[in-house]
């Protein structure tokens, strides 16, 4: 293998390609980046078997070949070498060759042939989505994934496809999130849940454009296919919860509240009630008001009064400040409308005139 490529362009895929490597991966073959020099392009794959990241850049490709270097040696060298036009070559003892203006580094390569080989999805079953959905459905989502190690499902975004709308859903038992968006093509019914982990890394390659973007699934993985750029993933196995039974659909409450408003007041609430274990804040709901209030051990109180739009019933309820701020964090409507029932059922947040998202927050039990 020999061939030439520019240092910026090998950088920026080297740190791509290392997002999908693990640090806890028992097999040091895991640790290696495999490179493959063909057709005038250099072709750069990682992967710890659960996460795969393929980036191609252009090359002037002398001979054609392919080897597995070291990824953390290799990224730490080249993101020093951006300015440099790089030349890359293989021994026959399998040492990899990198010389650059002022001088030239081997280092000892792992066997090529003991790289796993993962089988690229080539299914039409799938959806083709906007950039900018792809993105704006994982952004408004992603938080509300759990992170208890005993319920694997939930570490996860549902993925429900069918005809010409998607809808991802996150929840962790004390708050859920769905996000509906349209699809570009129809696609045949289909329901898969993507690990949080993955879902983040692909939503770096991911930009606020109209860029069209194919996903495939096949055989328990995803795949994700970006101009130069692959990402595939494999699938959370196992039933993720009925959560339409849990989504409360008659409101005995209904407030309308300008969410900036909403926001910059929970932000303020929050700095004392984050100095509390449970983060409280409490919502007194009277007539055409809500007043915000919080306070903390050590005597701090904050009472702030937001001007809203009442339906229903008076009522004080209570909530974790940090669900509340991660679901106002994640939407850009201007007004947002909040529905509720008693002070121990749960809350739903959704736009005031369409439904495109849906979040449902658990209370905080109040004396």
């Amino acid at each position: 293998m020999k061939l030439i490529c520019q240092g910026v362009e090998l950088s920026d895929a080297v740190i791509k390609v290392t997002k999908a490597l693990n640090s806890k991966n028992v097999s040091p073959i895991l640790e290696g980046i495999k490179l493959t020099a063909k057709d005038d392009c250099l072709t750069l794959f990682a992967t710890d078997l659960e996460l795969a990241i393929e980036k191609k850049i252009n090359a002037e490709v002398l001979v054609e070949g392919e080897t597995v270097v070291p990824g953390k040696f290799f990224g730490e060298l080249v993101k020093m070498l951006t300015n440099e036009q790089i030349e890359l070559s293989l021994d026959d003892s399998q040492k990899l060759k990198i010389k650059y203006t002022d001088g030239e580094v081997e280092k000892k390569c792992f066997p090529v042939e003991e790289y796993p080989e993962l089988e690229r999805i080539e299914s039409a079953k799938g959806f083709v989505i906007l950039s900018k959905e792809l993105k704006d459905l994982i952004t408004k989502t992603i938080f509300s994934v759990s992170v208890d190690e005993g319920r694997p499902t939930l570490k996860g975004c549902l993925f429900e496809a069918e005809d010409y709308k998607i809808s991802a859903v996150a929840l962790d038992g004390y708050r859920l999130a769905m996000v509906n968006k349209p699809l570009e093509q129809k696609a045949e019914k289909m329901s898969v849940i993507v690990p949080a982990r993955s879902l983040n890394e692909l939503n770096k390659f991911l930009d606020d454009s109209d860029d069209i973007i194919h996903v495939k699934v096949e055989n328990n993985f995803l795949m994700v296919d970006l101009e130069h750029t692959m990402i595939m993933t494999r699938l959370l196995s196992g039933d993720f919860i009925n959560y339409k039974q849990i989504i409360p659909t008659d409101f005995d409450t209904n407030v309308i509240i300008n969410k900036d408003q909403f926001k910059n007041s929970l932000d303020r609430a929050s700095i004392l009630s984050r100095l509390e274990k449970n983060n409280l804040v409490k919502l007194d709901i009277k007539e055409n008001v809500v007043n915000l209030i919080s306070n903390s051990d050590d005597g701090a109180n904050l009472k702030e009064s937001i001007a809203i739009n009442l339906v229903g019933k008076d009522m004080t309820i209570a909530f974790n400040s940090r669900y509340l701020l991660d679901c106002m964090k994640a939407v850009d409507d201007e007004f947002i409308k909040i529905n509720l029932n008693t002070p121990v059922n749960p809350c739903v947040i959704t736009p005031c005139d369409k439904e495109e998202y849906l979040y449902l927050i658990l209370p905080v039990r109040i004396v």
